[in-house]
């Protein structure tokens, strides 16, 4: 059998299989009003059939720590009790199913304050919900986007409390394993990365101050979160510049640091931090990234990129790349992706009573 459907224990939770969903936002929530951030029927619907279709561990979309954290003003967030009380519906299900649910929890950054993609994805302003987005440096993603407002000493250690405040939360909401974003360009990639970091104070300039940010959030919330449970990091492994941004050899480097820190596992993701950069997208493009990390650094690693065969997906495992995957695209295509997998491959993953017609 692939080890796609093996058990994976990290401290003293155990995930039933290998097969993964990565956060994936749904742009779906209110702009505003006591409901904003709130998962309602839409959520609950989406992440219960994928674990109804077998799905290990689902990290539930880029949940803000703050309002003006929010990627759009749709997101999610884990900011107040509302949010929590819809939350526990969730997990609930998705636990029931014998699927571990995560959460990954963000701040947007200078790339906060955007539209629904499907109606563009561009900077909105305070008439269509939005905000004046914040960053490390006053310098935009791109032509489309504003000039982000730099944040002050006292604004990152309050951002700093917010990850762990919402960590508490996501806790009393269920969930198993809360993973930090740290890749994509949104926050705290914006600080790691000397591409969009031109601050000149203890978070900017050398490689150890543009860490600070990042091992200061990991520290904050390691020390709200229980012992007993992991806590992931998703990180884009380079900024797909040759010069003058985050690079894999630091992506490696920072890889021995979280885990010093008591993170459990890295997402290695990449990109998202340049506009305009040019990225190889094909089947497995990101796994040798993922493969770099778990070959040289004792940190776990979960790989990602176009992983849409369940061939595919086994190999990476059998190769030793990664200690498991996470398939985006393909779980939106195919909830069941798990249960089909197994039956292709000779694996075993939960099946609920009412789908045994299916097997």
């Amino acid at each position: 059998m692939s080890a796609l459907f093996e058990p994976y224990t990290l401290r003293e939770v155990t995930i039933p299989n290998r097969v993964w969903m990565p956060p994936m936002c749904q742009y779906s929530a209110a702009p505003e009003g006591p409901e904003a951030g709130v998962p309602h029927d839409w959520h609950f619907a989406h992440y219960a059939a994928r674990a109804a279709g077998g799905t290990g561990l689902i990290i539930v979309e880029a949940t803000a720590v703050s309002p003006e954290g929010r990627i759009s003003p749709y997101d999610l967030g884990l900011w107040n009790d509302t949010q929590v009380e819809a939350f526990r519906r969730i997990t609930r299900f998705l636990a029931g199913q014998g699927t571990v649910p995560a959460i990954q929890l963000g701040h947007g950054g200078r790339k906060a304050s955007t539209d629904q993609p499907w109606k563009g994805g561009a900077p909105v302003g305070v008439d269509a919900h939005g905000w004046q987005p914040l960053a490390p440096s006053a310098v935009a993603f791109d032509e489309r986007h504003p000039v982000p407002t730099e944040l002050t000493v006292d604004q990152i250690q309050a951002i700093v409390g917010q990850f762990a405040d919402a960590a508490r939360r996501a806790l009393d909401a269920g969930f198993e394993i809360v993973e930090i974003h740290g890749a994509h360009g949104y926050l705290i990639n914006e600080f790691l990365s000397p591409h969009s970091n031109h601050r000149t104070d203890a978070y900017g300039g050398s490689y150890e101050n543009r860490t600070r940010f990042a091992l200061e959030v990991v520290d904050a919330v390691r020390a709200v979160w229980p012992q007993d449970k992991p806590l992931f990091f998703r990180i884009s492994a380079t900024d797909w510049l040759e010069q003058g941004g985050w690079s894999e050899d630091d992506t490696v480097r920072f890889a021995r640091g979280l885990h010093a820190h008591g993170v459990d596992l890295l997402d290695v993701s990449t990109g998202g931090n340049v506009s305009g950069a040019r990225i190889p997208v094909g089947p497995n493009y990101q796994v040798p990234f993922a493969a770099r990390v778990k070959a040289e650094t004792p940190m776990p690693v979960a790989a990602v990129g176009l992983i849409t065969e369940p061939e595919q997906a086994a190999k990476i495992l059998a190769n030793g790349e990664a200690d498991a995957v996470l398939l985006g695209r393909e779980l939106l295509r195919n909830p069941s992706w798990a249960r089909l997998a197994a039956r292709e491959l000779g694996g075993e993953v939960h099946v609920p009573d009412q789908y045994h017609r299916s097997v």
